[in-house]
C-alpha cells in the first residue's frame, strides 16, 4: 500500500492556458485498463501496485466511478488513483491507493489533479470518510490528517503520521476502531 503520489507537487498551475484544466481528469473506463496499468507499472519500483488494481477490479470493494485518471496533453493518462470499498469497525469507508503518476510527470500537478477528482466523485456520491497510508508531507493538501485523531487505525504497526483520514460529509459520525481492508490487499 505504498504510494508515489508525494512526487506529484501543486507547484505547478493547475490550469492552462485560456484557464482550461491542466489536466483533465475522468472516471477511468475499460479501455484505460491497459494504460492504468502501464502507469502504476513505470511509477512503481515492482508489480505490486498494478497487480493490486487489477485484483480490485474483480473484487466486491471495486466502486464503478472511483478509479479516475488524468489525461497529459497527447491524450495519454498521466496518472491515475483508485477509491476502493474498506471499512472501520464494521462501518463504511474508502481506501485510497494506490496513486500512480507516470515517472515524466511527476511533479507537474497530474498526482494532485486526479486526488482532487476523485475526492469530489467520493463527496457527490454521500461517502463520508476516505482512508490512506502515505507521505505524511502530500496528502494533508487534500485536508488529510493523522487517523488516529478519530480514534482509527491500522491492522498493522505502521507510522501515527501516516495513516490518515479525510472526513467528506462532517454530518455523519465518524467511526472508530480498526480498518479492514478488501482481500487484494493482503492484510
Amino acid at each position: 500500500m505504498t504510494d508515489n503520489s508525494f512526487h506529484s507537487s501543486t507547484s505547478a498551475s493547475t490550469h492552462g492556458p485560456g484557464g482550461a484544466p491542466r489536466w483533465p481528469a475522468r472516471p477511468e473506463v475499460p479501455s484505460d485498463a491497459a494504460a492504468v496499468r502501464a502507469v502504476n507499472l513505470a511509477a512503481f519500483e515492482s508489480p505490486l501496485e498494478a497487480d493490486l488494481v487489477d485484483a480490485l477490479r474483480l473484487d466486491d470493494a471495486w466502486l464503478p466511478g472511483l478509479s479516475y485518471v488524468t489525461e497529459a496533453p497527447d491524450g495519454s493518462i498521466a496518472s491515475h488513483v483508485l477509491l476502493t470499498r474498506c471499512t472501520v469497525d464494521g462501518a463504511p469507508a474508502l481506501a485510497l491507493a494506490p496513486v500512480a503518476t507516470s515517472p515524466a510527470l511527476q511533479r507537474s500537478g497530474a498526482g494532485s489533479a486526479v486526488i482532487r477528482a476523485v475526492l469530489a466523485a467520493a463527496r457527490e456520491r454521500a461517502e463520508s470518510l476516505v482512508l490512506v497510508l502515505g507521505h505524511p508531507a502530500y496528502y494533508p493538501r487534500f485536508g488529510f490528517v493523522p487517523a488516529s485523531r478519530f480514534g482509527i487505525r491500522a491492522p498493522f504497526d505502521v507510522p501515527d503520521d501516516a495513516m490518515m483520514a479525510l472526513v467528506l460529509d462532517d454530518s455523519v459520525p465518524v467511526p472508530m476502531g480498526t480498518i479492514t481492508y478488501p482481500a487484494p490487499f493482503g492484510v
